[in-house]
């Protein structure tokens, strides 16, 4: 059973009402998540606002230590809090013990560190001093999604925390098991009671009460471009803070003069990992023709080597999709393609596993020809393991069917002419630009997308100043 961590304590929702939590590799439910509401809410900004003043008054240092204590317990529980992702959402347990419990603890040490080196601004004039504090804004809400649960649970949590705010979080209702094992190891870190609150439940409900309370002073939020609109609006009137990581539609151009072999490789990785379920994919592939041909043929063959089935099995590859609604998307993107001429060159259908993940959720890892660049299937994102491959003969062409989308993430361009590369990266509309590889990602570094991806900026001293209100000190001399 899951529980609410409120104040310091594991507490069952006010409603006394659950709803099952599934295992999608299996598509059974194997435990209970609260259906929280408002009133959990209330009761969980009421925590926070008292806890406020002595947590935003104590040094950086020490709020570091908590993160640290933190950080042992999770490394002592390394195993079972991978295999409670894998369970939880349907990836391969080898994924979640090499990337999403790292990068989780890997969150908390960066913000941990980088708090002792934050620096505020001064300018020294002949007739006055002026000097900038920034200050923590109080209770805010983390609202994370169910993709990389922990990964970016902690993402959100970590910069806030570590500014002197205080913190209502609402992990996904779909992956909600590993925000509930970290606010058990929150309670045994000694993290002050209220610091941090975990409310479990629907975002209609339990997410909504958080946007809305008058006490929550900023939003961080990463799910999908609808919410996120809802969010905006809701917040308009009173004017708090947002960060809105949306979502994605995230071009790989791959021109004639890469290195192939290892476009090939990181091609295959950028459309597929996580099931395709990171909004970071690459999910439409550009060709220069030249050789369209040779990729199609030789993606093709290393996609249909893919192992798809049981998460737990360390040499799966790609494992369950997180939800029966969402294979049903994902399936019916897949039919549209094909009613509107799309040849399907793999995949295309729902895979069932043999053994005890027969009934799961699972899709084949799908790549698809001959569709318009600006058909449905090309403009909407689909999250799952689906790319289409494109070919493009200009520069001017692939930037235009690159930019075509009202989404602007991430992008890829493969190229080994660094004029080429330099001048298509500065015109692809999108806020992170990747060189040759896919998600080498520097914590330091601004995170988040333009256009229907989002607003404001994640990452190193963006999240620190996103979290925090600058007062400028002006003292005549």
């Amino acid at each position: 059973m899951v529980k609410n961590y409120i104040n310091g304590e594991l507490l069952e929702p006010l409603s006394g009402e659950y709803f099952d939590n599934y295992d999608p590799s299996v598509a059974k439910a194997y435990g209970i998540v609260p259906d929280s509401d408002e009133r959990d809410v209330d009761m969980a900004a009421q925590a926070a606002n008292n806890a406020f003043k002595e947590w935003s008054q104590i040094p950086a240092e020490e709020r570091s230590g908590y993160f640290f204590k933190i950080i042992s317990l999770m490394q002592r529980d390394f195993n079972e809090l991978a295999r409670a992702e894998c369970v939880d959402n349907g990836k391969p347990f080898s994924l979640a013990k090499s990337v999403d419990i790292p990068r989780a603890i890997r969150n908390l040490e960066f913000f941990a560190s980088i708090i002792q080196g934050f620096e505020s601004q001064s300018h020294h004039t002949k007739e006055a001093l002026n000097y900038t504090l920034r200050s923590p804004l109080g209770v805010v809400g983390a609202i994370s999604p169910w993709n990389l649960p922990l990964y970016l649970f902690t993402w959100k949590i970590a910069p806030a925390l570590i500014s002197g705010n205080c913190v209502i979080a609402k992990p996904s209702e779909l992956t909600p098991m590993t925000a509930y094992l970290f606010s058990e190891l929150c309670i045994e870190a000694g993290l002050p009671k209220g610091v941090l609150n975990v409310i479990h439940g629907y975002g209609s409900k339990a997410g909504r009460a958080i946007v809305n309370h008058p006490d929550v002073k900023a939003i961080t939020f990463t799910g999908g471009t609808k919410t996120g609109r809802e969010i905006a609006s809701s917040a308009s009137g009173t004017f708090k803070k947002l960060s809105l990581e949306l979502g994605g539609k995230n071009p790989v151009i791959v021109f004639h003069d890469c290195d192939y072999e290892k476009m090939l490789a990181t091609t295959l990785l950028s459309s597929f990992r996580n099931q395709g379920e990171i909004c970071l994919c690459g999910s439409r592939i550009f060709v220069h023709k030249d050789i369209y041909e040779k990729f199609k043929k030789d993606f093709t063959e290393n996609t249909k080597k893919l192992k798809v089935g049981d998460p737990l099995e360390p040499d799966t590859d790609q494992g369950a999709i997180v939800s029966k609604e969402h294979m049903e998307k994902i399936l019916s993107y897949i039919e549209l393609a094909e009613k509107d001429g799309g040849r399907i060159l793999c995949g295309g259908k729902r895979f069932t596993p043999e053994g005890r993940c027969r009934e799961g959720w699972f899709v084949e890892p799908t790549v698809i020809e001959g569709l318009p660049y600006d058909c449905k299937v090309n403009q909407e994102e689909i999250f799952g393991p689906v790319v289409t491959l494109i070919p493009f003969e200009t520069e001017e062409e692939v930037l235009n069917m690159a930019n075509s989308t009202d989404y602007g993430l991430a992008s890829v361009i493969w190229t080994e002419n660094l004029s080429r590369a330099h001048r298509v990266a500065s015109q692809i509309q999108s806020g992170i630009v990747w060189v040759n590889c896919w998600m080498i990602r520097d914590l330091r570094t601004p995170f988040g997308g333009v256009k229907s991806s989002g607003i404001g900026r994640e990452g190193g001293y963006e999240a620190i100043r996103f979290f925090t209100e600058a007062k400028n000190i002006c003292i005549k001399i």
